[in-house]
């Protein structure tokens, strides 16, 4: 990483790192001149993706995070046309993401495989002797490196689900779950089923998360075995949102106005997903934005990556406080809690520290 930051020839880098270096990895980059495509979610804690915008508007970068929904056609257009008012006004966005998720057992420390520097790749996080269950895929699993299934998958729903509510970051958030389905000894520390409320006063965002067995909602499609997708509610109707397209939904099924009387509600629209792909396109956004210098061009800029990135970050320290967390967007504090504004941020392992001063 270092050598590329170096390299004066490179002017753009892709980084597909765990979340736990993404803060620290796009600042060198932006520190070093190069235009930055980070992987979702933004940033691994609130502290973090403040420092990333500061970074990249300091130097001048381009940063992209990889948020490919904010490129993808048919979501597009779903979610201008709940700007629009095609449901009327959203008071309720939901984000979903029925996902199957086995437990991931147990295993005891073990030397560091040859090859391996588990140093670097534990970076800013806290050393701990290495465990399989901690490296490839799994990382995502334990609070020092990832964020839970909200903070991997559930990230793009969440994004999409204040996209179409269009909002920021809400007054309060409430969150529950658990390990419901694991043998007493899983070492996996986040949760598998996982609810979220947000308050915005006069609208609410929730989202879902169930790594056991599931089914579909609301008409979202199944996707090999998985049910991934957004439900929005309006005082007009309803839509649905996936990665197979979207669907409008007008009228009342009852109208206690006429009795109980049961109405026709009738589907409005349908709309297919286009063939534009998610990852391709989105990277052709950041590139031409790379060429114009205006980081207005990209779909997915750092501040919005970041937004979406601290409702994660919101819901998982209400999870594991275990209460209501009230939130100042300004401030980016809890009010009146010292103990969730530590979690705002870790304690960093020299020499891998996200700077005050970027």
């Amino acid at each position: 990483m270092r050598q590329v930051f170096e390299d004066k020839e490179v002017q753009a880098v892709s980084m597909p790192v765990p979340n736990h270096w993404h803060a620290l990895a796009t600042i060198w980059a932006c520190q070093a001149g190069k235009d930055v495509y980070i992987e979702k979610p933004a940033c691994h804690n609130v502290f973090e993706g403040q420092q990333m915008i500061a970074a990249a508007r300091k130097y001048g970068r381009m940063v992209q995070i990889g948020s490919q929904s904010r490129t993808i056609e048919h979501k597009i257009k779903a979610m201008g046309l709940l700007h629009d008012g095609v449901i009327g006004k959203v008071y309720l966005a939901k984000a979903l993401c029925f996902k199957r998720r086995l437990p991931i057992g147990h295993k005891p420390d073990e030397p560091t495989p040859p090859g391996l520097d588990w140093d670097k790749f534990l970076g800013p996080a806290p050393m701990r002797p290495y465990n399989q269950l901690r490296f490839a895929y799994n990382w995502h699993w334990f609070w020092d490196t990832g964020n839970g299934d909200i903070g991997n998958q559930v990230f793009h729903e969440m994004d999409i689900a204040r996209w179409g509510l269009g909002r920021g970051l809400p007054k309060s958030v409430t969150s529950t779950g658990g390990k419901y389905y694991c043998p007493p000894d899983d070492d996996q520390e986040t949760p598998n089923t996982q609810m979220a409320t947000f308050d915005y006063g006069d609208a609410e965002l929730m989202f879902e998360v169930r790594g056991g067995l599931s089914g579909p909602e609301g008409g979202l499609q199944i996707r090999g075995g998985n049910t991934i997708g957004n439900l929005f509610y309006g005082t007009e109707g309803w839509m649905a949102v996936d990665g197979e397209g979207f669907q409008v939904y007008k009228g009342a099924m009852v109208d206690n106005a006429k009795g109980g009387k049961v109405e026709k509600q009738e589907k409005v629209m349908d709309e297919k997903k286009g063939t534009n792909g998610d990852t391709g396109p989105h990277m052709a956004n950041f590139l031409a934005a790379v060429k114009s210098r205006n980081y207005k061009d990209l779909h997915a800029d750092v501040e919005i990556g970041v937004a979406s990135a601290d409702m994660c970050h919101l819901a998982n320290t209400a999870y594991r406080l275990k209460r209501t967390l009230k939130f100042d967007e300004a401030t980016r504090k809890y009010i009146g809690d010292e103990e969730a504004n530590r979690m705002l941020t870790r304690n960093y392992r020299k020499p891998y520290v996200v700077p005050e001063k970027v």
